[in-house]
């Protein structure tokens, strides 16, 4: 997995995303970014153990994917707050409000699921330049902006975002195996669709968009 220091705004970073979601959804140790997986239940010598279900067992994908997008919904949270309190327009405030809540509405299925898989609840990528994550770098910006600046970087970066997480969560429901993970990263897919439509007729989205 690639965790270059990024030199480019945050809508030039979408071209280089499948190369580093391919790595990342083969986590390795030696990548840096490990994963863990439950271990398969015990056959018991005195009764016939079932054969472990897909919503139960974890693969790497799983684990790469909950581990991933769970700090990208932190992370966006608090560019949303922002956007809540400080854009310019009051759609772009009523939207970030309702992004708000559905986002953290996603970490309430995403912690629990991180505890089923046996995974810490912990930015596993702390410090790395991940696609559409928002950095402090990104929030800095947004603080230090104001009127049709700050729009503009909160659009950029929300936009990014959305894109992002929505391709990761695509490769999960393609190459996971965990039903629950799999049913989450539709859920996730299907919001992220419907924020995007949104967002492109947002006061200000044409021109910051391009």
């Amino acid at each position: 997995m690639s965790h270059a220091t990024r030199s480019r705004p945050p809508t030039a970073r979408l071209p280089v995303v499948a190369p580093i979601l391919l790595a990342l959804l083969g986590l390795t140790a030696s990548a840096g970014c490990s994963t863990t997986t439950e271990p398969a239940p015990a056959a018991s010598p005195v009764r016939t153990a079932a054969a472990p279900s897909p919503s139960t067992s974890s693969t790497p994908t799983d684990a790469a994917w909950a581990q991933l997008m769970t700090p990208m919904n932190e992370k966006a949270l608090a560019l949303l707050t922002l956007a809540a309190d400080r854009a310019t327009e009051p759609l772009l405030r009523a939207f970030a409000t309702r992004l708000h809540s559905g986002q953290e509405a996603e970490l309430g299925r995403l912690r629990p699921l991180l505890a089923r898989m046996g995974l810490p609840d912990t930015d596993v990528h702390a410090g790395h330049d991940m696609p559409g994550m928002v950095t402090e770098a990104d929030l800095e910006a947004a603080r230090a902006a104001e009127g049709a600046a700050f729009d503009r970087l909160f659009l950029t970066g929300i936009r990014d975002h959305l894109r992002h997480s929505a391709q990761v969560s695509r490769s999960e429901i393609t190459a996971g195996a965990r039903a629950d993970a799999k049913q989450l990263a539709a859920a996730l897919v299907t919001a992220r669709e419907a924020a995007l439509t949104e967002l492109e007729g947002l006061p200000g989205a044409a021109q910051a968009l391009g």
